[in-house]
C-alpha cells in the first residue's frame, strides 16, 4: 500500500511532521511511504491518504495516536481498526464542489519528484510548444483561452505576452510575482510547496512566447518551504534537460534564478518589484513606459503571478477553448480563492468564474462557525472591500466583484460574522497599508495615515460627527492622487464599509457604540450579582485589578480601572459577566 503524509505548511504546523515519524517506525516495510504538499483542506490538517489499489482511505486530523491506528490497519489490511477517523461525506463535499486546474496536483503529488509531475503529462506542454508550434501560435491559444492575470488586476495575459513579444531586444526577461501579500493568503505559497513544477513549466512557455532566456521567480523569503521546493524543483528540471541550453533539441534555451524578496506589500505591484529586483528599494515607477517595453535592467520584461502561471501547461495540453468553456462572458477559466475567517471549512477553493459568494461561503465552506450570522466577506485584501450579507448572491467575476466596490484581487476571502466591527475591520486594513507605503507619493505615505487616524479615534471613542465625511474626502483624494494600485486601492475598505456599514460609524460617534463589542474603549462590563458566586477568579485575571470582592460574595466592576479587554468574560465559568 501507498501512505500519503500531506507536508505543506499548514499540514506541518498542525503536526504533520510527528504523524510522519510515527508511520515511518510502525509501518511495515513493504508499504510505501512518502509525502505531498497541501490538498486545500487545511481545516481537516494533518491529513493521510491510504491508496489501497484502486480504493482510497482518507484519514483527518490525524494525531500521533491516530497515526498508530494508521499504521496497524495498514499492516493488518484491516481499516475497520480506523475508520472512525476516516473523513466524513459532509467533508469529502469540499473537494469534490470544485473544477481544480490551477491546483490539480496540489495534495496528489510529491512536489520533490519529478518523476511525479512527468507521470500526468509533466513538461509535455513546453514540449509541444517548442517543438510544433511558433511562439505567435503560443500567444494565440492564451488568446483564445481568456487567460487573465490572477495576481489582482485581471489584464489579459496574451496581450501582455504579445507586447513583450514585439518589444525589440535581444535581452527579455519573464518573471513569475510571488510575493503574495495579502492577510489571509496563502494560494501562491500552496501551489509552489506542492507542485512547484507546473510554475516552471507554465513560466517555460511564457518565456518561449516572449522571446526570453531568463526567467526570475520573486518570492517572500517568509515562504521558506516553497523556496526550498522550488530550488530543488528547479535542480531537478535542468538536470533532466528541461531548464537550461537548447531545450528538447531546440534553439530555445532558458534558465532560472530565484530572488527571494524581504516581504514588501508595494512589491506586488510589478514596477516596485522590478525595482527590488535590481536591487534598490521597491518603489512604483512612473508608467509608461511598462514593463514590457522597458522593465528588469531596462529590458522588455513581462510578469505574471504564480496562479497564472499555474494555468498555462494545462491551457496548452487541453486547448484554449476548454478553459475558455468555464466562467462567464467577461472572466474565462477558474479562480483560487483561500477561503478564511469565521467559516466551518476554511482553506483552498478553485471554482469556475460565475459561481456565487453563497456557493463558496456556505456551499464548500460549510457556512458560518457557531452557528452565528454571516455579515460580510472581505474580497482582495487591503485593496479590496467588504461584501455584505444582502450581497451574497454576487457572482464571481471581475465585473460583479467591481460592481460592489470590492475587487477579485489574488483571491483573498475573509469571511466575517455579527461578532465582527466593521470600522475595527476597515482600521486593521488600513493600518497595514499605511505600514507597507512606500513613502514615494504624498497621498499614499500621508493620506493613509490621516486616515488610520481617524478611524483609530473612531474607535476609541473619539469621534467627531464631521469624521464620516472627512473619510471619504480622502478616500477619493487618495485614490486620485497615488502614484501606484497600493494607494489607489487603499481606500477600498473604508469606502465599501461606510457605504454598506454606515450605521455602524454613527453608533460609534453618536452613541460611543461598538455593536459587535470588539471595540475595547467603548465596552463596559458588568458583574451580574445574582449569577456571581465570589470565586475570584474574574480578580485573579483582571491586568488592571479592576474587580473587587469577598470570596463566595458578588463582585464589582472600577469602571475607572477597566479597560475593556474582557478577560474577566472569558475568565467567568459562571456567565456572571456580562456586556452593558
Amino acid at each position: 500500500m501507498k501512505v500519503v503524509v500531506g507536508q505543506g505548511s499548514c499540514g506541518i504546523a498542525a503536526g504533520a511532521g510527528k504523524a510522519f515519524d510515527i508511520l515511518e517506525n510502525k509501518l511495515n516495510k513493504n508499504h510505501e511511504l512518502t509525502f505531498t504538499g497541501c490538498i486545500g483542506m487545511c481545516y481537516l490538517e494533518p491529513i493521510v491518504d491510504v491508496y489501497n489499489n484502486d480504493e482510497l482511505h482518507r484519514f483527518v486530523k490525524v494525531s500521533g495516536e491516530i497515526a498508530e491506528k494508521i499504521a496497524e490497519a495498514v499492516n493488518n489490511n484491516d481499516f475497520s481498526i480506523s475508520a472512525e477517523y476516516e473523513i466524513a461525506d459532509d467533508d469529502k463535499a469540499f473537494l469534490s464542489s470544485q473544477t481544480r486546474i490551477a491546483l490539480r496536483h496540489c495534495g496528489l503529488i510529491n512536489p520533490e519528484k519529478i518523476e511525479d509531475y512527468i507521470a500526468d503529462n509533466g513538461y509535455e506542454a513546453i514540449k509541444k510548444c517548442v517543438t510544433q508550434m511558433t511562439p505567435e501560435e503560443v500567444i494565440e491559444i492564451i488568446k483564445i483561452s481568456g487567460l487573465a492575470g490572477r495576481g489582482g488586476a485581471g489584464f489579459p495575459t496574451w496581450f501582455k505576452w504579445n507586447a513583450a513579444r514585439n518589444s525589440e531586444s535581444e535581452d527579455k526577461y519573464l518573471i513569475c510575482n510571488a510575493d503574495e501579500g495579502d492577510p489571509g493568503a496563502f494560494m501562491d505559497r500552496a501551489v509552489i510547496e506542492s507542485d512547484p513544477h507546473t510554475l516552471l513549466e507554465g513560466m517555460l512557455i511564457g518565456a518561449y512566447a516572449i522571446g526570453a532566456k531568463e526567467a526570475i521567480v520573486y518570492v517572500r523569503a517568509e515562504y521558506p518551504l516553497a523556496v526550498k521546493r522550488l530550488k530543488k524543483a528547479i535542480k531537478q528540471a535542468r538536470e533532466a534537460g528541461f531548464i537550461g541550453k537548447n531545450i528538447f533539441g531546440t534553439d530555445f534555451s532558458c534558465d532560472f534564478t530565484i530572488k527571494a524578496g524581504a516581504g514588501a506589500f508595494v512589491c506586488g505591484e510589478e514596477t516596485a518589484l522590478i525595482e527590488s529586483l535590481e536591487g534598490s528599494r521597491g518603489m512604483p515607477r512612473l508608467k509608461p513606459p511598462f514593463p514590457a517595453q522597458s522593465g528588469f535592467l531596462r529590458k522588455p520584461s513581462n510578469i505574471n503571478n504564480v496562479e497564472t502561471f499555474a494555468n498555462v501547461a494545462w491551457i496548452i495540453n487541453n486547448g484554449g477553448e476548454k478553459f475558455a468553456a468555464m466562467g462567464t462572458e467577461t472572466s474565462k477559466g477558474t479562480k483560487v480563492f483561500a477561503l478564511t475567517g469565521k467559516v466551518n471549512k476554511g482553506g483552498l477553493v478553485e471554482i469556475p468564474m460565475g459561481k456565487t459568494l453563497r456557493d463558496v461561503i456556505f456551499g464548500i465552506g460549510g457556512g458560518i462557525r457557531d452557528g452565528k450570522e454571516f455579515k460580510a466577506v472581505q474580497m482582495g485584501g487591503p485593496s479590496g472591500g467588504c461584501i455584505p450579507a444582502h450581497l451574497l448572491d454576487t457572482v464571481i467575476d471581475y465585473k460583479a466583484l467591481s460592481a460592489t466596490g470590492a475587487i477579485m484581487g489574488s483571491g483573498g476571502m475573509v469571511v466575517m460574522d455579527e461578532s465582527t466591527c466593521m470600522v475595527g475591520m476597515a482600521k486593521f486594513f488600513l493600518d497595514f497599508t499605511a505600514k507597507e507605503s512606500c513613502g514615494k507619493c504624498t497621498h499614499c505615505r500621508i493620506g493613509t495615515k490621516r486616515m488610520l487616524e481617524i478611524l483609530t479615534r473612531i474607535t476609541e471613542g473619539e469621534g467627531k460627527p464631521e469624521d464620516i465625511s472627512l473619510l471619504e474626502e480622502l478616500c477619493y483624494s487618495i485614490k486620485d492622487g497615488a502614484l501606484c494600485g497600493l494607494g489607489q486601492t487603499a481606500p477600498n475598505p473604508v469606502l465599501t464599509t461606510l457605504k454598506y456599514f454606515r450605521d455602524e460609524y454613527t453608533d460609534h460617534i453618536e452613541n460611543k457604540h461598538c455593536t459587535a463589542h470588539e471595540c475595547s474603549k467603548l465596552v463596559k462590563y458588568k458583574i451580574n450579582a445574582d449569577a456571581c458566586r465570589g470565586c475570584t477568579a474574574c480578580a485573579g485575571k483582571c491586568p488592571t485589578d479592576a474587580i473587587t470582592g469577598e470570596v463566595k460574595k458578588a463582585h464589582l466592576i472600577d469602571r475607572d480601572k477597566c479597560i475593556g479587554c474582557g478577560t474577566c468574560m472569558a475568565t467567568c465559568r459562571f456567565g456572571a459577566v456580562e456586556v452593558e
